[in-house]
C-alpha cells in the first residue's frame, strides 16, 4: 500500500508565471444551462507552474517530450535538504545518497515565496560542482522547488540536458519528504508534441 504526496502546484486562471511568458487563462466556455453541458478551456505555456524541461528546451535536441520513454518520467528519489543556500553546492555527503537513474529533488524551501515576482527574480541556483556531480552519478532528473535551477544565460539548464538529465521546476510540498529515506518520484508529462510539458507530480511512500 502506497501513501501519494502531491508535490505540484494548482493550475488556475491568471496564475504568476515567469516574466518570459505569457498569462494563463483558464475560463469556462459552455455552461450546462445553456449548452447541455460543462466545458473550460486552457492557454497556458508549458513552463507554467509545476512542469518538466527537455534538452529541447534549450538546444539544438529535436526529440519532444512525447517521444521520450515513460522509464525517464519515474524511478527512485532522493531529497537533498538545501534550505538556506542561495548557492547550491557540492557536499562530499551526497556521494553515499545519490544513486545513478535517481531522480533527485532539491528542498529549498523557496516555494513559500511562489506566485510571486519576486519568486522568479531572487531565488538560489545551482554551481557547476553540483551539476558535474549530478552528470557523474547519471540521474535520471533533477527536481526542485524553485522556477529554474540557474540564471541567464542557462549554463546549469545546458549541461544537465547535454547530459540527457531532465529539469522539474516549481514543486511544492517538499517539506513533507524530509526524513523520509524511501520514495519513489512519478512526473509523467502530458504526451504532447512540445520541448517541455507541465505535469502531476507525486512522491509515493510505501505505508
Amino acid at each position: 500500500m502506497s501513501k501519494f504526496i502531491d508535490l505540484s502546484q494548482d493550475i488556475f486562471d491568471n496564475m504568476v508565471v515567469h516574466p518570459y511568458d505569457d498569462k494563463v487563462k483558464l475560463y469556462k466556455d459552455k455552461y450546462l444551462e445553456e449548452d447541455k453541458y460543462n466545458n473550460f478551456r486552457l492557454e497556458i505555456g508549458m513552463h507554467a507552474g509545476t512542469h518538466i524541461d527537455t534538452p529541447m528546451h534549450l538546444t539544438n535536441r529535436k526529440t519532444f517530450i512525447n517521444e521520450i520513454s515513460l522509464e525517464k518520467f519515474a524511478g527512485k528519489g532522493c531529497l537533498l535538504d538545501v534550505r538556506d543556500e542561495s548557492i547550491i553546492s557540492f557536499k562530499q555527503e551526497y556521494k553515499d545518497v545519490v544513486n545513478e537513474n535517481d531522480i533527485v529533488i532539491l528542498f529549498t524551501n523557496y516555494s513559500d515565496k511562489y506566485g510571486t515576482e519576486e519568486y522568479y527574480t531572487t531565488h538560489p541556483v545551482i554551481n557547476d560542482d553540483l551539476a558535474d556531480f549530478f552528470v557523474e552519478k547519471n540521474i535520471k532528473m533533477l527536481g526542485m522547488d524553485l522556477p529554474s535551477p540557474d540564471k541567464y544565460p542557462f549554463k546549469i539548464h545546458k549541461k544537465l540536458f547535454a547530459n540527457n538529465i531532465l529539469i522539474i521546476e516549481n514543486l511544492t510540498n517538499l517539506s513533507k519528504l524530509v526524513n523520509i529515506n524511501n520514495f519513489n518520484i512519478i512526473a509523467f508529462p502530458l504526451k504532447i508534441k512540445a520541448e517541455a510539458s507541465i505535469a502531476r507530480v507525486i512522491a509515493s511512500i510505501d505505508i
